[in-house]
């Protein structure tokens, strides 16, 4: 007893209360990023019109996409070489750097006073760079915790990590909502004093606990995975643009050499890992039929819900909200407001599952949960565009309990599966499936969305307007619309017919009071917009059972494979915030033990 007490002071730090401060400080870090992350995504629409930019011309829609994707981009490719720079330099140097970095951007973000392309192109830019102190806080947070708490309390610790970080989604949904309409600029100001509060009270307040051993860099790993990675997301992102009379662009010979040439690079990623002493990712681990078939099954579900989100806003502030009365300035915040449903069945479900499974075992709650994710899907699928809400919500509420039931018992199959000197490495590469993951089914939902809508939209947009008075020579240049502007338009909130008829609007019967009402775009989107969501649909639902099946191969942790017997979930869960779908760091291997040796411990740079 005396001996564990002695030690109890090295693992806590310099102080008996630092883990609640290194607690309440990296937990500070994460809820900003996340509300910064979704805040941007609800106020999309007032940054176009703050920016002055039509978000609607096919020319801009490559401004909109960056402006989504390019922070996840940067953090799917950054996060697990700067957990290795932490275990490197200091866990505590590289959050420091990371607050520090992304409080800086998101006062430069605040200042822009140019409007057009080049305002587009400055939010952009620095949105990127945000994403390198994203990736620097989330790489490196939860290494902190681990270093900072003993055993038997971090798998509190990330716990409540994890859930302000699921309710930094939500919150960042509302708040941009409330925000964005007085000031654009203010979802970025909104950030700036949490931010130098949390970059000075890191600096003076948490130290390097861990301990750690000399480590090279594979750089030449890191150059050729960075690439290939950002070749083939950049190729997703404009495959989906419009290519000459193509709705889609992966026909284009630029999006063809980005999605080869990085596929190419990739490859040469791997056989670099495969002769390198200390590679960035250890191939070996994916022998293991556990963290293989675990992996897949979080990819599968990862890709299935990473949609979901746009495709419920898109239906919310483009047909549902309008036609119940909402007007399309307005439909940003009330799409926040009744998506919550979503996040409460995750926030339920998620802990208890992981409390459960200890007891219980894993696999029947990640079966289950894949089962009813996919059954949430098919609901939702059947459902009229113009629905009662109540059964959306539960819909929604559905869909939340399933990928809650699924995450954290998924993510402790991966984690059991592993000796342990290679939790760490194996959860940086969950971690980059799972950022990578977010941007591909982005790429993968709008593709299908679009094959969808281009059958039926341009008929049924020609006959509307046709039947409102449109000339038929104007009509007809108006249904040719890209299928993807009409998107952007649903999920912006937009009602494009303003601005595609403009002055022919003062020569209709009307005046164009009836096309420009709250109540003609919907109705007019509606059934090709329901063709389009059942087509994405059917691939979330593919993508489910794909997990189901992968779960069922999990197997037992340990066994045939000669690994260390589980430890409970709370334990394994030290290296990596699995519910909320952070990004995880590497851990230290312990000192004396060479990369791939036998396990004589839990892995952990605290524990050795």
């Amino acid at each position: 007893m005396s001996r564990t007490t002695a030690a109890e002071p090295s693992r806590t730090g310099p102080g008996e209360h630092y883990k609640w401060i290194a607690l309440s400080n990296t937990t500070l870090g994460v809820l900003m990023v996340m509300i910064n992350q979704s805040i941007v995504l609800i106020a999309l629409p007032d940054i176009f019109r703050g920016i002055d930019l039509n978000p609607l011309d096919p020319g801009n829609t490559s401004y909109l996409l960056w402006m989504l994707m390019g922070f996840m981009v940067v953090t799917a490719v950054l996060v697990v070489t700067f957990g290795r720079l932490g275990d490197m330099f200091g866990r505590v140097r590289m959050y420091n750097m990371g607050f520090a970095v992304f409080t800086l951007c998101s006062i430069a973000l605040s200042l822009t006073y140019l409007d057009g392309s080049a305002g587009a192109l400055w939010l952009i830019g620095w949105r990127i760079v945000q994403g390198i102190g994203g990736a620097l806080l989330f790489a490196n947070s939860t290494a902190i915790l681990t270093d900072a708490f003993p055993t038997h309390q971090r798998g509190t610790a990330l716990g409540i990590n994890s859930i302000a970080a699921i309710a930094g989604s939500f919150i960042g949904l509302i708040l941009g909502g409330v925000l964005a309409p007085v000031d654009w600029k203010l979802i970025f100001l909104v950030s700036v004093p949490f931010g130098i509060f949390g970059t000075v009270w890191a600096y003076i307040k948490l130290h390097d606990t861990g301990v750690r051993v000399h480590a090279k860099m594979d750089w030449w790993g890191n150059i050729t995975f960075g690439v290939g990675l950002i070749a083939v997301l950049v190729g997703i992102t404009y495959g989906i643009q419009p290519y000459g009379s193509s709705t889609m662009g992966w026909a284009n010979p630029m999006v063809l050499a980005a999605l080869i040439g990085g596929v190419v690079v990739l490859g040469i990623f791997v056989w670099i890992e495969r002769t390198v002493e200390q590679p960035l990712f250890r191939l070996s681990l994916f022998r293991l039929r556990a963290f293989t078939a675990g992996n897949i099954g979080s990819l599968m579900m990862a890709l299935g819900r990473g949609g979901l989100q746009f495709m419920l806003i898109m239906w919310l502030q483009g047909i549902w909200l309008p036609l119940h009365g909402y007007s399309f300035e307005k439909t940003p915040l009330w799409a926040g407001i009744y998506m919550i449903p979503l996040t409460v069945g995750f926030l339920i479900s998620a802990p208890l599952s992981g409390w459960l499974s200890d007891r219980v075992g894993a696999r029947m709650f990640t079966v289950g949960g894949a089962v009813v994710t996919g059954g949430g899907f098919v609901a939702l699928m059947v459902l009229p565009t113009d629905f009662n809400y109540w059964v959306f919500a539960v819909l929604l509420f559905v869909n939340g309990l399933g990928s809650g039931l699924f995450a954290s018992p998924n993510r402790a199959e991966i984690m059991n599966a592993l000796p342990a000197d290679a939790r760490g490495v194996g959860a940086g590469m969950g971690a980059t499936f799972q950022n990578s993951a977010s941007v591909l089914s982005i790429g993968i939902f709008f593709s299908l969305m679009i094959a969808g809508l281009s059958h039926t939209l341009p008929s049924a947009m020609h006959a509307g307007l046709v039947h409102q008075g449109v000339p038929e020579n104007v009509a007809g240049g108006v249904s040719q619309l890209p299928p993807i502007a009409v998107l952007f338009a649903a999920f912006l909130g937009y009602n494009p017919f303003q601005q595609l008829l403009g002055p022919q609007l003062s020569k209709l019967p009307d005046h164009g009071a009836s096309i420009t009402s709250k109540e003609f775009f919907p109705h007019l989107i509606s059934g090709p917009f329901h063709s389009g969501l059942v087509v994405a649909f059917w691939f979330a639902i593919a993508a489910c059972a794909v997990a189901v099946v992968s779960s069922l191969l999990t197997g037992k942790p340990g066994g045939s494979h000669g690994m260390v017997s589980p430890e409970p979930l709370g334990e394994e869960l030290a290296a990596v915030s699995g519910e909320a779908g952070l990004a995880m760091t590497e851990l230290v291997v312990p000192e004396g033990k060479p990369v791939g040796g036998e396990p004589t411990g839990t892995g952990q740079g605290s524990d050795t």
